[in-house]
């Protein structure tokens, strides 16, 4: 299946490119437990557009703490106390990006997060502020030691994300991919080598009309697993009855 445009007519007339993310990434969590995956290890889909922050609303408490007694006979509930913080010294601006992500996570000691792959969507794109809130977010995965992939498929936003980390990560220029590069994936495994920490980068600049990539991901020192993204992109675009033609 060549990769194809899903943000611009006539694929973004037939269905939401938000639809299909969500789709793509249920198919590569699938593929990756049922494939690559030993025991000890899931792979889980998450999305979503909003924050996961919920809004700040006022409180308000009672003067009494209890309820009057209900006429009916049924017992009386103390009402919880509802603790308010001072007030804060300032506030800081920022936007929570949205997420497209397949989360692998190591189940032996607990639910770890090992590896995360992230389908990059408009918003992530947008503006500068979003752009560097989704390179903080690899790059705070990347110390930790958490392996990532990012699949950037979006054809009406021009921005690099890909250059944005390095930005951030404030590496040399050997790595960046042109300006031009708009659609690309590229995967990064954190690892010690001769004593020294390092981060491996494997890039692969997209083409529409071309198929898409296999790339690497870590899960521990001696375990890399194998990413078919043809596949499952073709999957999930079987599913949704898109062709392109």
């Amino acid at each position: 299946m060549p990769l194809l445009d899903h943000f611009h007519p006539p694929l973004s007339a037939e269905g939401r490119w938000e639809s299909f993310h969500s789709s793509w990434a249920t198919r590569i969590a699938d593929a990756l437990t049922e494939q690559w995956l030993p025991p000890g290890y899931i792979a889980e889909e998450h999305a979503h557009l909003g924050p996961s922050v919920e809004i700040d609303i006022a409180t308000f408490v009672q003067a009494s703490g209890a309820t009057a007694a209900p006429s009916n006979g049924a017992v009386a509930l103390l009402e919880l106390e509802v603790w308010a913080p001072p007030v804060a010294d300032g506030q800081l601006p920022t936007v929570f990006p949205g997420t497209f992500e397949v989360r692998i996570l190591s189940t032996d000691t607990g639910p770890k997060l090992v590896a995360a792959i992230e389908l990059i969507g408009p918003g992530n794109k947008d503006r500068p502020t979003e752009r560097r809130a989704f390179a903080i977010k690899c790059a705070s995965y990347l110390h930790q030691g958490i392996s990532v992939i990012i699949v950037d498929i979006v054809t009406n936003r021009r921005a690099n994300l890909h250059n944005e980390i390095l930005d951030l990560l404030q590496v040399g220029d050997p790595l960046r991919l042109p300006p031009e590069t708009g659609q690309y994936a590229v995967a990064y495994r954190p690892v010690i080598r001769d004593s020294k920490d390092a981060i491996d980068v494997w890039r692969a600049p997209l083409l529409l009309g071309q198929p898409l990539p296999t790339l690497p991901l870590g899960l521990r020192a001696d375990l890399v697993i194998p990413v078919d993204f043809e596949a499952t992109y073709a999957e999930a675009c079987i599913r949704k009855r898109l062709t392109g033609t």
